[in-house]
């Protein structure tokens, strides 16, 4: 019992990983905040942030990457109910993709705040 248990854990564990996968090959804003977590995690590093600046970029991060999974699976929902174009399908594929836009523009200005005390002369 306790190792079906397990194995489904392990599964459901490949399910999100491949769910990862997919975002990063379909989606060219998920190849952009790639970069982006990379260069940022980058940056830090080399300011060595404290430790509250870590959580404050590390929660921006999460919630950019996650905004845009949504984001991705609510438009593949969509395409799957129908490809022609239907107002509240592209009504709610415009309020996703406004998410994905408060939640990146608000982790720029958290960077901002975090690295403009360290880069600035």
């Amino acid at each position: 019992m306790i190792a079906r248990y397990l194995q489904a854990r392990v599964k459901s564990f490949g399910y999100a990983f491949n769910g990862l996968k997919v975002l990063l090959l379909t989606q060219p804003h998920a190849r952009l905040h790639a970069l982006s977590t990379i260069a940022v995690l980058t940056l830090g590093t080399a300011l060595q942030l404290r430790r509250w600046e870590w959580v404050a970029i590390l929660l921006c991060i999460g919630m950019v990457w996650m905004a845009e999974a949504l984001n991705t699976a609510l438009e593949f929902l969509a395409d799957e109910v129908s490809l022609e174009k239907r107002e509240r399908i592209g009504k709610a594929k415009d309020v996703a993709a406004g998410g994905v836009l408060i939640t990146a523009m608000i982790s720029v200005v958290v960077a901002v705040l975090v690295f403009w005390q360290h880069l600035r002369p």
